[in-house]
């Protein structure tokens, strides 16, 4: 394999060369260099190194095999190395920015997120590189940093890049100044969110509305936030919207439109469909919720494989669209959602119930598989102790500060608190 991996990058790195000399302009010293400008400040990233970023994630992915990945990881770093090696300036550090944001993405896709966040921490100390860069770090950080469940991390990151921002001055910048900073008013919108302060995240939202200029990830915290407030029609258009704007593919040409992680663009697509497939089930849309639920299944099962934990996470909802079903039909479904509950937990990787630890990854999406299941069990009589001792477990692990398990489970009433999981972040708003 490693010979392989070798062999590849030495090639790829020949072309690089033969690319970059003809990529090249001649100029003069009173030429300065604008290549791929940003349109925020100054110059963008050398196309070359975008050339060789593209190759490798096309490379990492064709197979999504352990060395397919390390050959498309031996790309990015001799790239990296190549591009560390020219003189300092803001051209540079775009270019070193753009392969670690790119290192970055394969390192999540791969579930190492310490590696990922090591990466991303690396931009941060890149001085002169462009907003757009800085955005796309910081937005992925405050992204995995929720994902870990770290919320006081994501929160400080989140503040430090709307504080960093008002002191730019990008007008003079010109450019997309307006979308970076919707951008990062959405992403502290998204922490505040997850910590349940929904007036909190209204004073980021608001005034801001979507109109092409945000990017997709802002677009879908707050399609989320008017999702949680139940603001159901105008959820659901944003949400379309999301789903039809998002770029097919990873694009790091743009300054301005670089997202990676749990940010980026396949995420983004997964998470609006599967937001959709939960709007039409609490609007009582069983019909298109189960649909569309399924396409959101099919996908992920696409992008991360079989049995990723995000299939877990989609399974759960499924089950959860069936029993609000059921109960609002008055119907029973309980062999269809203890399968799916089954399976959910299994790909969540659940501990045993006899586990004491509570604060687990993705915990508040096991405590509404294990909870959901509880409740199937509770009804057989033969199986009541079981699911009374499933439920109990769940109710610790419970850690959602804007509603009960009880009440996430259970949304048959209008007034009820309607939860929207985040399947970027797997983490329930």
């Amino acid at each position: 394999m490693i010979h392989a991996a070798v062999k590849l990058s030495r090639s790829v790195i020949s072309l690089s060369r033969t690319s970059r000399r003809a990529a090249i302009p001649c100029r003069t010293s009173s030429q300065p260099l604008r290549l791929l400008h940003d349109g925020i400040k100054g110059p963008g990233s050398n196309p070359v190194a975008v050339q060789m970023i593209n190759y490798a994630l096309s490379h990492a992915r064709s197979q999504k095999s352990d060395e397919s990945f390390a050959q498309g990881m031996l790309i990015l770093e001799q790239c990296l190395s190549i591009q560390s090696s020219e003189s300092e300036g803001q051209y540079t550090q775009n270019s070193v920015g753009t392969v670690l944001l790119a290192m970055s993405n394969l390192l999540y896709e791969r579930g190492s997120i310490e590696e990922a966040i090591g990466k991303l921490h690396r931009i941060q100390e890149l001085t002169h590189s462009s907003l757009g860069v800085k955005v796309a770090a910081t937005e992925a950080l405050v992204g995995l940093y929720l994902q870990l469940a770290q919320d006081d991390t994501s929160s400080v990151l989140a503040d430090k890049c709307l504080e960093f921002l008002h002191k730019e001055d990008l007008k003079s910048n010109g450019g997309n100044e307006e979308s970076l900073i919707a951008r990062a008013k959405a992403v502290k919108g998204l922490v505040e969110l997850v910590a349940g302060n929904l007036e909190s995240a209204e004073t980021f939202f608001h005034g801001v509305q979507y109109n092409g200029t945000w990017n997709d990830t802002a677009a879908l915290s707050y399609g989320e936030f008017l999702h949680a407030t139940q603001k159901f029609s105008q959820a659901k258009e944003l949400y379309q919207n999301v789903i039809e704007g998002v770029p097919k593919s990873d694009d790091f040409s743009d300054m301005n439109t670089l997202a990676v992680c749990n940010m980026a663009p396949d995420e983004v697509l997964l998470a609006a469909t599967f937001a959709l497939g939960q709007l039409e089930s609490h609007m009582g849309n069983f019909g298109a919720a189960e649909e569309i639920l399924t396409k959101a299944l099919t996908k992920t099962e696409e992008y991360f494989g079989s049995n990723h934990p995000k299939v877990g996470v989609v399974l759960t909802c499924i089950a959860l669209m069936f029993r609000n079903k059921a109960t609002q039909e008055r119907s029973s479904s309980l062999l269809i959602q203890e399968g799916l509950y089954r399976r959910a937990i299994e790909f969540l990787k659940a501990p045993p119930l006899e586990s004491k630890e509570t604060k687990l990854d993705r915990g508040d999406i096991l405590a509404l598989a294990r909870g959901g299941y509880a409740e199937v069990l509770c009804v057989q009589q033969n199986r009541k102790t079981e699911g009374e001792k499933m439920k109990t477990w769940a109710e610790a692990v419970w850690s959602n500060r804007r509603m009960s398990l009880a009440d996430a489970l259970d949304i048959s009433e209008p007034s009820s608190r309607v939860p929207v999981i985040d399947a970027r972040i797997i983490r329930v708003l």
